[in-house]
């Protein structure tokens, strides 16, 4: 079973990179992550798969020239010798007329987000959770998914004097049930211990949604009010922070942001933040500059505070980082990797009921960008999609494939839900999202099914 190299075995092996001489600085970044994953199709499990990953990423300046080089051997000598080939590569690179320097030693906040009981669950106790699920399956249903468990530590060291270590984990429950006439069902679970995943829910609620989404309606695309359930928020402002969000992006003038600091994009009642050491995420209190992480408003009361910035980009815009730096090399530029929707007030019933016609959504997928600089992007809906009528859900209707701008979403947007779920695309990210109402979501065509 994989283990922790710790923040001690860290700095012994980042030691033998900062002493390279004949060089400006020199940074060492430990990725290491480990973790397994059960998948189960047709209600029976078919697969379980461990992994395991340990990089280390060497910087190294030289007279504003820098070069960069990684590893997978993670021991002293392995850092050395990547710290040679990234001063070998900063003898031959164009000097960077921006390079801002390296994080200098600054006190960074110290977060306990390490479950050993998930660190080191097994298959079987993987496989435990996922027959609970399933056997929440009515008859004539199934259930697929997976069930994946996931631990991870970080350090940062430099010439400067700064260090950093962190360790979390993170758990994660995906379901669709399928069964009746051809109708499915979605739930997922995200959390930072196994403990905290109730699968016998997840599986309920999936196999709620099945049975409910029998002998869809054929209902003709157009533009209907929308009750969207956090699942599909999650797609809206992960989605919002690839378009709008990035310093790198909004400096450029590609950001559906760019020069709107200050205007209102959204409605009053929207509030979307980062913040990687709120108690209710998952995350380091460092980015991988070693940068300090914290709060960081981004739209406040439906007005554009500002992007987020690495050291570079932070430079160039001629502020102080955010702590929003990825590994290096990164062409991306910074990035928000905690981000928030402040709850509101309502419960999903409410909104519901203050629906006079429109639709409810479970999730979306097959998501992708239109025109970032209108932060319009498209999908189809999955896995529950239901009309509305009277302010009650009358019945299921097939699938749709919308096309919307989701500053405009967000600007039409009249009720927030009260309660937040997790959401997660990678490891290193996560949101916390509520449900919305939205007056106007743009379906431009139907599914078959």
């Amino acid at each position: 079973m994989p283990g922790l190299l710790g923040r001690d075995g860290f700095e012994a092996v980042a030691a033998a990179a900062l002493e390279l001489p004949g060089v400006d600085d020199v940074e060492v970044l430990l990725m290491h992550e480990w973790g397994g994953n059960t998948r189960f199709a047709n209600s029976e499990i078919h697969q379980s798969t461990a992994r395991e990953d340990t990089g280390l990423r060497v910087r190294v300046i030289s007279k504003d020239r820098v070069g960069v080089a990684a590893t997978n051997e993670c021991t002293p000598k392995g850092a050395r010798v990547a710290a040679e080939s990234a001063k070998e590569m900063a003898q031959i690179v164009a000097p960077d007329k921006l390079w801002p320097g390296l994080t200098p030693k600054t006190a960074t906040p110290e977060l306990h987000r390490f479950d050993e009981t998930t660190a080191s669950a097994t298959p079987e106790e993987r496989a435990d959770a996922a027959t609970a699920l399933i056997g929440q399956a009515p008859k004539g249903f199934t259930a697929a998914g997976a069930y994946e468990t996931m631990a991870s530590e970080v350090g940062i060291a430099n010439t400067q004097g700064q260090v950093c270590w962190g360790a979390q984990t993170q758990a994660s429950l995906t379901t669709v049930v399928n069964g009746g006439d051809a109708g499915s069902g979605f739930a997922e679970s995200f959390a930072g211990r196994t403990g905290d995943i109730d699968p016998e829910a997840v599986g309920r609620t999936a196999a709620q949604k099945a049975s409910a989404s029998q002998n869809p309606l054929a209902l003709e695309p157009g533009v209907y009010p929308v009750v969207l359930e956090p699942s599909a928020v999650a797609t809206l402002v992960g989605f919002l922070a690839w378009v709008g969000f990035g310093g790198r992006d909004y400096l450029e003038g590609r950001s559906c942001l760019s020069g709107k600091r200050g205007w209102q994009v959204a409605a009053a009642a929207v509030s979307i933040f980062d913040d990687a050491v709120h108690p209710d995420t998952l995350g380091l209190g460092f980015d991988f500059e070693g940068e300090p992480r914290g709060r960081v408003d981004l739209i406040k009361d439906g007005i554009f505070v500002d992007a987020v910035y690495d050291r570079r980009i932070g430079k160039e815009a001629g502020v102080a980082s955010t702590g929003h730096a990825l590994p290096s090399p990164n062409p991306e530029g910074p990035f928000p990797l905690n981000l928030f929707l402040a709850p509101g007030d309502a419960g999903v019933e409410q909104m519901i009921a203050a629906t006079p016609r429109g639709l409810l959504v479970t999730r979306f997928h097959y998501s992708n960008v239109v025109n970032p600089v209108e932060s319009s992007i498209t999908g189809m809906t999955r896995d529950g999609t239901f009309l509305i009528e009277n302010g009650e859900v009358a019945g299921p209707v097939m699938n749709f494939r919308f096309t919307q701008s989701i500053l405009a979403a967000l600007s039409a947007t009249t009720m927030i839900g009260s309660t937040a779920e997790l959401a997660s695309e990678f490891f290193f990210s996560a949101s916390r999202v509520a449900a919305l109402k939205i007056e106007e979501f743009n379906f431009s065509g139907r599914s078959d099914h």
